[in-house]
């Protein structure tokens, strides 16, 4: 238990995103986002988890009110944020975090677990 809780306590805190890239099983590597994505992480005490995400220098709206935006520039905005908060688990033994999603902005994450490794490095 003493690990776990040491784990725990170099978990918390906000992180910023480094980079956010997948690996498919022949090799290809994407990014979502772009290479250049910006976001950030946040885990607390109480076990809670908040993740957002977005493509840098995102379009503004023509309209500083969101609730007038054009049926494009929704679109646009969804397809560059990607975002999500729940509570979150540890496994020490597999070097991995799950997300257990609460909301998200994309409804099919609601209700799934997402797993996450980890890896420290240095302090």
């Amino acid at each position: 238990m003493r690990v776990l809780a040491e784990i725990q306590e170099r978990l918390l805190g906000t992180w910023r995103l480094v980079r956010w890239e997948e690996h498919s099983p022949d090799g290809t590597v994407t990014y979502p986002l772009g290479n250049d994505a910006v976001g950030q992480i946040m885990y607390d005490g109480e076990d809670r988890i908040s993740a957002q995400l977005m493509r840098k220098d995102q379009a503004r709206f023509e309209s500083d009110d969101w609730r007038e935006a054009s049926a494009a520039e929704k679109a646009d905005a969804w397809s560059d944020y990607f975002g999500y908060f729940g509570t979150y688990t540890i496994d020490e033994h597999a070097r991995k975090v799950t997300h257990h999603i609460e909301g998200s902005w994309f409804p099919n994450l609601v209700g799934t677990d997402q797993e996450r490794y980890y890896q420290f490095e240095g302090e």
